[in-house]
This record gives C-alpha cells, structure tokens and sequence, in this order.
C-alpha cells in the first residue's frame, strides 16, 4: 500500500519543530515517531494517531475518527483519521497537537 504523500509533508512541516522526530516506512505506510515512540502514521489516504487509552473514547467522538483496526481487533489508544475533514488544517493540527501530547509523556526508547 502507498501512502499520499502530500499528507505526509503536512505532517512533517508540523511536527519540523521538534528535533526527537523521525520517520519510518511501517505496515506499508509512514510513520512518525517521537524519541522512538510511534506517534502518527499515513497509510494511504489516512492519519492513524496514538492518543493513549484514558483519550480512546473523547477521540472516537470526533466524526473524522474511527477505531484503528489493522487486524480485526481495534487497538485501544489509537485512532483512524480520514474524510474531507483532513484537508482542513485545524483538523489535522488537532490530531497532531494530540499524539505529540501523549507521546511526551513515553519514556524514550
């Protein structure tokens, strides 16, 4: 599976201000990690952000997210974002501004 990459570089231009951030090409898409820690990811047309289990069900109450489900069992933690509402800038910084969130308070890997 490919990933858009116009998505990707949106991401990346949010997340350029903290220097703990890398990118890897996971489960056919691209993830961006946070002193090691996966934070978001694009898989196609998609953002999946980690946004911890206590934040699950206050972030599935969004109408852009749904459960992250790569297997048949959804994760708890994590979401799917997807629609027309990801071209809207305040939309996808809401999601970033989210994951970043929880990901700071992992113990780097």
């Amino acid at each position: 599976m490919t990933y858009d990459e116009g998505l990707a570089q949106r991401i990346r231009e949010r997340l350029g201000e903290w220097s703990a951030v890398t990118e890897k090409r996971m489960f056919g898409g691209l993830a961006f990690l946070l002193h090691g820690n996966m934070t978001v990811g694009v898989s196609g047309e998609e953002v999946v952000v980690r946004v911890g289990p206590d934040r699950t069900e206050q972030a599935l109450a969004r109408p852009e997210a749904r459960p992250m489900d790569f297997t048949g069992r959804p994760m708890r933690g994590w979401v799917t974002v997807s629609g027309p509402a990801l071209a809207e800038d305040a939309v996808l910084d809401h999601w970033i501004t989210t994951a970043v969130a929880f990901a700071d308070t992992l113990p780097p890997k």
